[in-house]
């Protein structure tokens, strides 16, 4: 085995790998079996790993020992996370880590393919005081006008958001606490918005979805702030713009019969896809019920439910990201890359490649059939020289089954 420091080693690299895997600098070394001092230098930059301690560590953390020697794109925005709490300071930093990646592999995939025209509202809001409860119900509206989806419930948010050009990931994470986070990636010109699929629940997945493009559109030139009651604004007014976008008053206040009751709450649930508790606030965000009305469902909610969990969670399935995993499908199908090569070209794992795009796992071991879309550059070249010399459009269209 040949010796000497590897050239080109990225030393953020490895802070971002220690972030992914939620590893201390003591825990890898000793993975790695050299000194906590040895990686210490390595993650300063002052030092670079020999080859061969390169390849027990690329071993360990399941990446290639290449990965380590390229570039870093510029980071995304920092993300708004709902807890700003100490205790999830590693979960954060993972997070944000998966978010990194996931631009990676975005920024490869666009070598090959155009994604959909990044199509959202513009504000340019600097100050959350700024934003008043008519801007959001403005902004929300405006929103729908863009992706034409008129005042009726949305069908599928996971799909009108990709078609509208946002990079949508949904993975577990193990961090229950964590819903989802957004940024906007700056070598993309588009943002990323990840989910947390633990919860596993289709109606809370989807408000998720809707608050993090309640970020996206509000609060891009906002800067993030560890201020409690500064952050609790930003939250309240994500959760307004993901009630006013799924819930819109000009159509959802004539279906709503009052006095309102829980069984009326179940009804518009499976009607438009939220959950009760949303529709509570969003009941009383329009004025239909006062504040001693909120506070009278909430307390029956409880007292018949329980606070965890509401009847027909597990009436509809949660929606599925489509754009990552379809388009390597496409690289797949029209020969531009064999499959055994993706997560070698991505430089990480096959699982988590499958993680982050939502393959199936295992897929990157044999190929399954999955519908494509987007659109194959026809300037675009493999490393197995393959080149599909005809631009092909493909299409979004709404599977069954996903």
């Amino acid at each position: 085995m040949s010796r000497g420091c590897i050239q080109g080693f990225q030393n953020g690299r490895l802070s971002q790998i220690l972030a992914a895997r939620r590893l201390s600098q003591t825990q890898l070394a000793s993975m790695v079996n050299v000194s906590a001092a040895t990686v210490s230098k390595w993650r300063a930059g002052t030092q670079a790993p020999e080859r061969d301690a390169l390849e027990r560590l690329a071993n360990v953390v399941n990446v290639t020992p290449e990965w380590f020697t390229r570039l870093l794109e510029p980071k995304v925005s920092p993300p708004l996370f709902r807890s700003n709490a100490s205790a999830h300071v590693a979960a954060r930093g993972m997070l944000e880590a998966r978010m990194e990646w996931a631009q990676d592999i975005a920024v490869a995939l666009s070598e090959f393919v155009d994604f959909p025209v990044l199509n959202i509202p513009s504000r340019v809001f600097t100050d959350p005081e700024e934003i008043t409860p008519k801007e959001i119900e403005i902004a929300a509206s405006e929103c729908r006008d863009l992706w034409r989806l008129g005042r009726a419930a949305v069908q599928d948010l996971a799909l009108a958001v990709e078609g509208a050009g946002i990079i949508l990931i949904r993975e577990e994470t193990g961090i229950a606490q964590i819903e989802g986070l957004s940024a906007w990636s700056e070598v993309l010109g588009r943002p990323l918005i990840l989910l947390s699929a633990d919860k596993d629940n289709a109606y809370r997945s989807r408000f998720d979805l809707a608050h993090e493009l309640g970020h996206l559109i509000l609060h891009r030139h906002i800067k993030r702030t560890t201020d409690p009651s500064r952050h609790k604004l930003l939250e309240q007014q994500a959760h307004r713009f993901a009630g006013a976008f799924l819930l819109p008053a000009e159509l959802f206040a004539t279906e709503v019969r009052t006095p309102v009751t829980l069984d009326d709450l179940l009804l518009l649930k499976r009607r438009w896809g939220v959950s009760a508790a949303a529709i509570t606030m969003r009941l009383h965000a329009l004025e239909i019920i006062d504040d001693d009305s909120k506070q009278a469902l909430f307390k029956r909610r409880s007292a018949r439910w329980g606070v965890k969990s509401e009847p027909g969670d597990e009436d509809r399935p949660p929606e599925q990201p489509r754009l990552l995993r379809r388009t390597i499908d496409l690289l797949v199908s029209e020969n531009v890359m064999p499959i055994d090569a993706i997560s070698r070209h991505l430089g990480l794992s096959a699982h988590d490649v499958e993680m982050l795009v939502g393959l199936p796992i295992g897929y990157l071991l044999g190929k399954d059939n999955v519908v494509q879309l987007a659109r194959l550059r026809t300037n675009s070249t493999s490393t197995e020289e393959h080149v599909h010399q005809s631009s092909t459009v493909l299409q979004f269209r709404v599977q069954s089954k996903t």
